[in-house]
């Protein structure tokens, strides 16, 4: 999917991740902190969110069972993150830090296809969240989480699920109930 790694290259690569396990509601990335560590989620779920001026959530990424990612911005420059990561499940991941993953993308060319197209997908996906939320509606954009992400409506709680779409969530129940 994201690169073509040999069985060697696997092997290396498996050897830079260590497990984890979190229980539901565990930081693992607080505000103000460093993001240190890349994630593979095994299986549950873990967010990324950042709180508005108002102290309102604000729900920008969700990470369900094999899926990747992290605080992207603040992993790459190493500065302190706007953003922090919670389990939302007792989750089992894989975590690889910083310095690791670095020396792979050095190491290794699959490794820089690897986080080349994280990159692309990580800014397609921002860019496509940001039109969606000033181009469509509120049912607009729930009903493209109810056909493209239908494992939202039923593993993420209604507090969260509208913090992601940028709704509230008496206009969610409203919507989930036509």
């Amino acid at each position: 999917m994201f690169a073509d790694f040999d069985e060697q290259e696997l092997d290396k690569i498996s050897n830079y991740f260590k497990p984890k396990s979190v229980t539901k509601s565990s930081i693992l990335l607080h505000e103000g902190s460093v993001c240190k560590e890349f994630y593979f989620v095994h299986t549950g779920c873990i967010r990324t969110f950042f709180l508005d001026k108002n102290g309102q959530e604000k729900t920008r990424y969700v990470m369900l069972d094999n899926h990747i990612g992290t605080a992207l911005t603040s992993f790459i420059s190493q500065k302190p993150s706007i953003e922090i990561i919670e389990a939302i499940d007792d989750t089992d991941l894989l975590a690889m830090n910083h310095s690791d993953f670095y020396r792979l993308n050095k190491e290794m060319n699959n490794w820089q296809t690897f986080y080349q197209r994280i990159l692309e997908m990580a800014y397609s996906f921002q860019n496509r969240k940001i039109e969606h939320l000033v181009t469509l509606t509120a049912k607009q954009r729930y009903d493209i989480i109810l056909k493209e992400n239908p494992v939202f409506i039923q593993r993420l709680s209604n507090r969260v699920l509208a913090s992601y779409l940028d709704i509230r969530e008496e206009t969610l129940s409203r919507l989930k109930s036509k």
